[in-house]
């Protein structure tokens, strides 16, 4: 079943407990939680403190993705205030499956995160130990971006990979993800969708959620 991962980083903070309120009412099942350092992406969002407090309004499923430098040095305390999936960038840390290993011996699902321009084959080494790979559709750092449409390609070439693995892996994709092209992503393979500006806007969030739904189910 194919699913949507709505990204905090697109709330409005001002209003963030009655919009993750509302989230709670609708059917999804993640929240996309993006952690920036401002030093392997030129942006910085937030961190342990805001996910504490979050956890505490919700059930969610915590679908973390670290987009910062050396990892190893903070998995205990992402897990420490209720992340569910931890994914990280292999090129942020010299050994990416001892971090793997570090996720999952506390009992936390681990990812992958392929940047636009990181290529697939690094799978070669991590696919037997990972529950996810996130593709990055986008250069990562910043909201708001356009779907890169090359990305397509590398996401049916991904799923290939996952299939031929024979794990039960999620392939999850991240980047300027919109009602208007979200079922051809997820015809490309994708499993669970992040959308941050089409889920967070105007129109209201029940609503975004149900029209996703209605194209990717």
């Amino acid at each position: 079943m194919k699913e949507l991962s709505p990204s905090l980083l697109a709330a409005d903070f001002y209003d963030l407990r009655s919009q993750i309120e509302e989230l709670n009412e609708t059917d999804v099942k993640y929240l996309h939680l993006d952690v920036m350092d401002g030093s392997y992406v030129p942006n910085i969002s937030f961190g342990p403190d805001v996910i504490n407090n979050l956890r505490k309004h919700t059930n969610l499923i915590f679908d973390t993705h670290l987009m910062i430098q050396n990892p190893e040095k903070y998995i205990d305390k992402f897990v420490e205030v209720g992340a569910d999936i931890i994914s990280f960038h292999p090129e942020t840390t010299l050994h990416p499956n001892r971090v793997v290993s570090q996720i999952k011996s506390k009992g936390v699902k681990a990812g992958i995160v392929l940047n636009t321009h990181t290529d697939e084959n690094v799978l070669k080494y991590l696919i037997q130990d990972i529950d996810l790979v996130l593709i990055m559709s986008v250069v990562p750092g910043f909201g708001g971006q356009k779907f890169i449409p090359q990305i397509l390609e590398k996401i049916k070439r991904v799923r290939k990979i996952i299939d031929e693995s024979g794990r039960d892996i999620i392939l999850e994709v991240d980047g300027g993800i919109k009602l208007e092209n979200a079922k051809e992503i997820s015809d490309a393979g994708c499993d669970l969708l992040v959308a941050g500006s089409a889920i967070f806007n105007k129109d209201g969030i029940s609503k975004n959620v149900d029209d996703f739904y209605r194209v990717i189910k």
